[in-house]
């Protein structure tokens, strides 16, 4: 770059970064999460956010258009000798999109140092080279769970992913959601016994897992283009827009199954979804949190078995809020072994961002601190110090104003921070071992003893 250039030093395209206000917001739900996912025994794991390209395309993966490549900008000195070593194949890497494929190897790589069933959380960022636009991000932060088993996989794993599902969302207080429930075997087996052929079938739970997208007549255009006969079609579409409750939607389930042919994998999917609806019960989730969707398919060809998505009521156009389900070949990809698992992620960062936009979201104070000390004579400074600190070690965020300004402007200075409290200490009051302590949302100023300042503002916080 020339001398006097302009750099041009905006934020890339997808990439977000946040100011104090909304990075605390993070930091506050990634504290609700973790809390949740660790009280049911989720153990916490970093992968690199660099893999081995070979790994990350191991499946498919969506497609190699999202994946950002890595490619090292080397000295002059030393790029032609990475020229002549040929950094390809095994040798290539990229940055990773999710966390899903980086577990399967991480679990091979320490397969003989885990314990099974295994169950991790991760809370990383990922990247996705896809087109940047509201409420998509080439750079965000997965909030992963998962539980990985080598050859079985009990089904209440299954049922503990909507009651934590709803744990987390009821202590972040986002309003009413629902939890929609589905097991991929319900309607692999349904098409089944239409009779449409096992290679049509991938494509068909793809078209039908868009149905809130593209409507109900472009689903049946595309289950047609597909070679599906229109009466198959509508079939389809009145078996995946059945409603009712819980309880009727498995009873309807399991009628249907006794007058349909080939119908052994619908009966296996109605039988391992009734048993995820008794342990989401057993559980203590609200009948009002969860629902059976048979439209649901999650798009992924890896999930097999049961699927969830969850909807924030009254804001369906955010479109799912978490999501997951159970797979049986993805993590033993790399180790030639059936090893099933279940899991569940939040796209937290998309989230955050659709909430806020929403209203039903608000950042938090661009700081931590309750108190701030203010300056009012420079001599003073020891006593400022001092009580900082005894107000710190009693658990409350403070900071001391260094600056020597009028009183009203620091008085402003704490308000622009969203710090309620401020500590006044003049040399009568230093003398007389005394405080002041103003509420700047109330206006209210009180006198305090100095040893009975902490009590007095915690008592006021709570």
């Amino acid at each position: 770059m020339a001398k006097g250039d302009k750099i041009n030093f905006s934020t890339p395209s997808g990439f977000p970064e946040f100011l104090p206000s909304e990075k605390r917001l993070e930091l506050h739900l990634l504290d609700i999460i973790r809390r949740v996912f660790e009280s049911y025994g989720f153990t916490p794991i970093e992968t690199p956010a660099v893999e081995r390209l070979e790994v990350l395309q191991a499946k498919g993966n969506q497609g190699d258009n999202i994946i950002y490549g890595i490619d090292p900008i080397l000295p002059p000195n030393r790029q032609a000798e990475r020229d002549r070593s040929g950094e390809t194949g095994s040798e290539a890497r990229a940055l990773k999109f999710d966390q899903t494929v980086p577990l399967a190897a991480y679990i091979a790589r320490h397969l003989n140092e885990l314990t099974f069933p295994f169950a991790r959380y991760q809370t990383d960022v990922v990247f996705r080279g896809e087109r940047a636009k509201d409420g998509r991000f080439r750079q965000f932060r997965q909030c992963d769970i998962d539980v990985v088993a080598r050859r079985e996989l009990s089904l209440l794993y299954d049922a503990q992913m909507p009651a934590i599902i709803a744990e987390i969302f009821e202590a972040i207080n986002i309003g009413d959601f629902l939890i929609r429930i589905n097991n991929r075997k319900v309607l692999t087996g349904f098409f089944k016994s239409l009779g449409i052929a096992e290679n049509q079938i991938k494509s068909c739970i793809g078209i039908v897992d868009a149905l809130e997208k593209i409507g109900e007549s472009k689903v049946k255009q595309d289950l047609e283009k597909e070679g599906i006969s229109a009466e198959q079609s509508q079939k389809i579409i009145e078996f995946i827009k059945i409603d009712s409750s819980v309880d009727d939607v498995l009873d309807k389930l399991k009628h249907l199954a006794q007058n349909l042919p080939e119908t052994e994998q619908l009966s296996l999917g109605i039988t391992e979804l009734e048993t995820v609806i008794a342990g989401v019960r057993n559980l203590g989730v609200a009948e009002k949190r969860f629902c059976i969707d048979l439209s649901i398919a999650r798009g992924l060809d890896y999930y097999t078995g049961t699927v969830y998505e969850t909807t924030l009521l009254g804001h369906e156009a955010l479109g799912s809020i978490c999501s997951g389900g159970r797979y049986e070949e993805l993590v033993g990809v790399f180790l030639g072994e059936k090893m099933p698992g279940v899991g569940i992620s939040i796209g937290l960062t998309r989230l955050i961002s659709r909430l806020l936009k929403a209203g039903i979201l608000s950042t938090l104070a661009p700081t931590p601190a309750q108190v701030m000390v203010v300056n009012m004579q420079e001599d003073l400074m020891p006593t400022y110090l001092k009580v900082s600190q005894n107000l710190r070690q009693a658990g409350i965020n403070v900071i001391t104003n260094f600056d020597k300004r009028p009183l009203g402007k620091q008085f402003q200075l704490a308000d622009k921070q969203g710090i309620q409290f401020c500590v006044i200490i003049g040399s009568e009051e230093a003398a007389a071992q005394k405080s002041s302590l103003k509420d700047l949302k109330t206006g209210e100023q009180v006198e305090v003893l100095l040893e009975n300042l902490a009590e007095e503002v915690r008592r006021r916080l709570t």
